[in-house]
Order: C-alpha cells, then sequence, then structure tokens
C-alpha cells in the first residue's frame, strides 16, 4: 500500500510550490521574502484571454518569471528537484498520491476546516451568511481537504465583504501561520472536528437571480460579483444590493 511521504520534523528551506491564481501570488512573494529557497513553482498551463485570444501566464507564473524562478506546468516535476517539501496555495488540481508519496505537501485551505471542504469555500461561506470564516494550514493527503491542520487564524465576515475583499483578508491573514510552517516546521497537527460541509465549485446556474428569494439571500448573492438577471430577453447583472429597513407605522 502506497503511504504519504513523511513530513520534516523541523523548518525547511527549499521547497516546491504550486499555486495558480491570484490569490497565490502573495504567499509565494512572502516566501522568497522570508529567504526561503523556491525550487520550482508550478502552476496551470497559460490560458486564451481578452480579445485577441493570446496566450497569458497564471499570475503565479507571472510572479516567478519576475522573481526569476524555474516554472513547469507538469506535476510531477514536483518530485524532481529535491526539496523537502510542498506548499499548495489555491492550485487548482487534486494533488494524486504518486506524488504525496515523494513529496510531503501543505495547503493554505481558506476555510475553518472541517467546514467548506473543496473548491469554493469563500464563495460558500458567503453564501450561507456566516459571521467567520479563515486559513487552515493543513496536511495535502488524498482525501479532499481531510488531512491534520497544524494552524488557523479566523477572519470575521463584515457586512461590507464581497468576494474579492475577503479573498483578500483572507491571503492576508495566511501569510504569518504560512511562514511558521515552512520555516519553523509544522509539529503534529489536530485532526478536523465538527461538522463537515462541503464548498461546491459554484456553478454559473447558481448565480441567476431567484427574485422569490429573501432579500438576504439575493444580498449575499451579490457578493460574489457575478448575481445575474433577465430582463426584456438581456442578461443583466447586478453588482451589488443591501437589505432595506423594513417600513413600519413609525417610519411612515
Amino acid at each position: 500500500m502506497t503511504s504519504l511521504a513523511p513530513m520534516p520534523t523541523g523548518g525547511v528551506r527549499r521547497i516546491v510550490y504550486l499555486g495558480t491564481p491570484e490569490m497565490a501570488v502573495a504567499p509565494l512573494r512572502a516566501l522568497v521574502d522570508a529567504g526561503v529557497e523556491v525550487a520550482l513553482v508550478v502552476t496551470r498551463a497559460d490560458k486564451r484571454r481578452g480579445r485577441g485570444s493570446a496566450l497569458s501566464p497564471s499570475p503565479v507564473k507571472a510572479l516567478a518569471l519576475e522573481l526569476g524562478l524555474p516554472v513547469s506546468h507538469e506535476l510531477d516535476d514536483a518530485t524532481k528537484v529535491g526539496a523537502a517539501l510542498g506548499v499548495v496555495v489555491a492550485y487548482g488540481r487534486i494533488i494524486p498520491l504518486t506524488v504525496l508519496s515523494q513529496l510531503p505537501m501543505i495547503n493554505v485551505h481558506f476555510s475553518l476546516l472541517p467546514r467548506w471542504r473543496g473548491a469554493a469555500p469563500v464563495e460558500r461561506a458567503l453564501l450561507a451568511g456566516d459571521d467567520e470564516t479563515g486559513i487552515c494550514i493543513m496536511r495535502v493527503e488524498e482525501g479532499l481537504d481531510t488531512g491534520v491542520v497544524y494552524d488557523r487564524a479566523v477572519v470575521p465576515i463584515h457586512q461590507h465583504h464581497t468576494l474579492s475583499s475577503l479573498r483578500g483578508d483572507l491571503v492576508n491573514a495566511s501569510i504569518a501561520p504560512l511562514l511558521r510552517a515552512v520555516t519553523n516546521g509544522c509539529g503534529h497537527g489536530e485532526v478536523q472536528q465538527g461538522e463537515v460541509t462541503h464548498a461546491a465549485k459554484i456553478d454559473p446556474s447558481e448565480l441567476r437571480i431567484d427574485w422569490s428569494s429573501s432579500a438576504r439571500q439575493i444580498v449575499a448573492l451579490t457578493r460574489l460579483e457575478a448575481a445575474w438577471f433577465m430582463h426584456a430577453e438581456k442578461r443583466v447583472r447586478l453588482l451589488a444590493a443591501q437589505v432595506a429597513s423594513p417600513v413600519t407605522d413609525q417610519s411612515v
């Protein structure tokens, strides 16, 4: 039976970094600024973007090239550079056991596990009307976000938060715990406790406003910054909304 590669017993100085979107940029820069040697950056392949459909690198690849770091689009390359640890931040793919058996990995997950395991934890927290969320530094294993948690930080969710602003606050909250885990070591970690909820990827159909929903549900949907409805056979985006104060006899 194939097992996970053992975790380092202390801090490490040579890592592989796996990440793709804008959320993964600041953690990479923080690791480099802290003197951690990034032996390789693994990111998703370039995508065609814009009107001209020109190939564009992921935000993480763009930073890696700016910093002069080696880049690969092949996940298997993570095991070939002699790194002591893999650091995963919004990479966008499940890491297979064939890789995890050769290179131990930790992940920055953007929720307070075991709540919101899965691909869209920030979106699901906003839609559910959660009062708080946070980040966890966790062990990557075969199960989806099931590994032991080494560190966590709580982030309150305020009424002004949108998807992008909450993501920014979560990234900021992740930097110090991530640096501690890499440079000081992870320790033993804690098994996840509590009710498990799953954060499935948001389907575009979920972003369509149902006007029979409550005002709070509609406002929560607009906080994802992609809510829409149809009017006169045209698709209209609703960028922001708020729950109005109820009308009472005293306020009329």
